[in-house]
């Protein structure tokens, strides 16, 4: 693993153990186990360690989780049913301290502007995402309900955060009782 793949990944450990605080250049590159140097050589300054690490993590997300949704896409699985599979992927995907830095990136993205771009093509890349999942499961409008199932699924993952809740509980109903609301009337 390069250097710059080290800082980055220590970066996202750091903001998830102990916050955005915690992100000096001492810590990373004690985290990283690289020179201090090395570390302002690839990252100038904060804001764009900051920025590249939520963008690592995003895409490393989306690839996983595109993997996941393919495959529940070619399984032909009924919406209905599709619910416990999201909710699978949500106790598959959805822990560690790199997923406590994306939410918290995206709350320090509030408060600073120069984070805000990178925080708004997070939630575009996850509602392109979701969008995939709900035409795969021949969802009319798609594009229309996907930032409905993020934002649902943003939520439950700061109500996991909050209780210790690592069983993804009620993230299956909460999908399912969204996907009746977009189904189709017959």
């Amino acid at each position: 693993m390069s250097a710059r793949d080290q800082i980055l990944q220590a970066t996202l450990r750091l903001i998830g153990e102990q916050g955005i605080g915690a992100v000096t250049n001492r810590a990373v590159a004690r985290a990283a186990g690289v020179s201090l140097g090395s570390l302002t050589y690839h990252f100038p300054s904060q804001e764009d360690l900051l920025r590249e690490a939520l963008q690592t993590f995003v895409d490393e997300e989306i690839s996983r989780i595109t993997t996941y949704v393919t495959a529940l896409a070619d399984s032909g699985m009924a919406p209905f049913d599709a619910a416990d599979a999201v909710e699978k992927a949500v106790v598959d995907f959805a822990y560690g301290p790199e997923q406590i830095a994306n939410l918290e990136l995206h709350l320090h993205a509030a408060r600073d502007p120069a984070l805000r771009e990178t925080s708004a093509r997070s939630v575009e890349a996850y509602d392109r995402l979701a969008a995939a999942v709900l035409a795969a499961l021949g969802i009319p409008d798609a594009e229309r309900h996907a930032p409905t199932i993020v934002a649902m699924l943003y939520g439950l993952a700061v109500r996991r955060l909050a209780t210790g809740d690592t069983a993804a509980t009620g993230t299956a109903d909460a999908f399912r009782l969204l996907l009746l609301g977009a189904l189709p009337r017959t």
